[in-house]
């Protein structure tokens, strides 16, 4: 095909990476078939207005990735993309109780996502050997780039990226641990943090919180009577309540921090899944602050990394040593993908539809659940919903258990005071939205009363 010519998307990617996914794009399409000669490089660099090194560097890139061959005194052919088909055995694992991000059904993001597991496995052999327990040089820079682009804050020597921010926690509370004392967090809270507790023996506090989040008077009083090593918080779209702190409640909650000099754990679950978020407290307190942002709440779970960030850096050398004690690295296949992604704004194109898609969910819910009361935020993937008096969190929850949404009660979530009637639901993970909204009228239902009997 002498008068092919790219098509560019403009995705930030060097010019070279560009022409290597038009190729693979137009076979995907059907533009391009298996077979099919490109153009002479020094043509195509005359008819697009690029240098001849660009070309051939980018049809160098598409041999690598498996898109074309090349022959000497032949020129270079498409090859035939292979197509392996989806394993049936692995299709229906996953946990529906949990808060996942919605999935991908775009084809060609899909296809873009594909191919970063091509790439990696280029380097499979060497990806399976040992590796730093906090990320690799070039994996760091990548991360602290990322972080920075999203407004989150990174010191390239405070910076390690560990295997999910459940074993940042772990590491940290290792650390932070003193016999007796305990650890401050929101009355209702995620239940990873109970759950990291309880292993290690670490009792929790629960302050009291408003529609903005925690109360600085309510921490106040809560360190002067308490003692306490540090304070937990989920503070942008807290896991269940979707609320996030806005920023004058931050500042507050700051200055009450370091009035006390009290550490400060921000998990930040949900960094580059909430668009418009108030600066992190890690902004405003570097120095007592352990900021961790996940990963696995944009890209799904199955990613287990996280980058996390010390509050000095003389912190980050016992932070690995309790890193290693507790899984030895991040997996090396993981953060190649992770990093593959992002060089190639996969990761922004994931962002992008994650936003859209769980605006859209969120827009279902309102729709739909006109008899309920819940709380929700544009980007969040669910919904705190609020029992009405005489309905049980048990009752709506076993007319349910059929249905394919998500729905944990209260009970997992409360520190501190009474247990209040109300249910977490979930609106993302392979839930597709047809089958979401018949699943939502299910509930309203139920909440309403309109389906029982008697």
């Amino acid at each position: 095909m002498k008068d092919w010519v790219p098509t560019f998307e403009n995705t930030g990617a060097p010019r070279y990476v560009e022409i290597a996914e038009a190729i693979r794009r137009d076979v995907a399409s059907g533009a391009l078939r298996p077979g099919d000669r490109l153009p002479p490089q020094r043509g195509l660099a005359q008819e697009i207005g690029l240098d001849y090194s660009t070309i051939s560097r980018a049809y160098a890139e598409a041999v690598r990735r498996g898109y074309i061959e090349s022959h000497v005194g032949r020129g270079s052919f498409v090859k035939a993309l292979d197509v392996v088909a989806p394993d049936p055995r692995r299709l229906a694992e996953e946990d529906p109780m949990m808060n996942m991000p919605p999935e991908p059904t775009d084809p060609h993001l899909i296809g873009r996502m594909q191919q970063g597991v091509s790439h990696v496995s280029a380097n499979l052999i060497s990806l399976l050997r040992y590796q730093s327990v906090m990320g690799g040089a070039h994996d760091r820079e990548i991360a602290i780039d990322w972080m920075q682009s999203n407004g989150l804050p990174a010191q390239s020597d405070c910076v390690a990226i560990t295997s999910g921010a459940h074993s940042s926690l772990y590491a940290i509370l290792s650390l932070m641990s003193d016999p007796g004392l305990p650890l401050l967090c929101e009355d209702v809270t995620y239940p990873g943090i109970r759950a990291i507790a309880a292993r290690l023996g670490v009792r929790l506090i629960g302050v009291k919180t408003d529609e903005d989040g925690m109360l600085p008077d309510a921490l106040e009083v809560a360190i002067r009577e308490n003692w306490p090593m540090g304070l937990y918080l989920n503070p942008t779209f807290n896991n269940p309540t979707t609320t996030t702190i806005p920023l004058e409640r931050r500042v507050a909650l700051a200055e009450v921090l370091q009035r006390h000099d009290l550490p400060l754990i921000e998990d930040d679950a949900y960094a580059f899944v909430a668009s418009d978020a108030p600066p992190a407290i890690a902004t405003l307190i570097p120095e007592q602050t352990w900021h961790i942002a996940g990963v696995s709440k944009i890209f799904g779970a199955g990613l287990r990394l996280a980058y996390t960030t010390a509050p000095k850096p003389e912190l980050i050398g016992a932070f690995s040593q309790a890193l290693r004690a507790i899984n030895v690295m991040a997996s090396p296949i993981s953060l190649a993908l992770l990093g593959h992604w992002i060089e190639e704004g996969v990761a922004a194109e994931i962002q992008n539809f994650v936003r859209k898609e769980a605006t859209a969910r969120q827009v279902l819910a309102r729709e739909t659940l006109t008899d309920c009361v819940f709380q929700g935020d544009d980007e969040a993937y669910n919904i705190w919903l609020t029992l009405p008096d005489g309905t049980s969190r048990a009752e709506i929850m076993a007319r349910l258990g059929s249905r394919q949404i998500g729905l944990m009660p209260s009970d997992a979530f409360t520190v501190a005071g009474p247990i209040q009637d109300a249910i977490r639901v979930c609106l993302g993970g392979p839930i597709e939205q047809s089958a979401l909204r018949s699943d939502l009228i299910a509930l309203n239902d139920a909440v309403a009363r309109k389906d029982w009997l008697g």
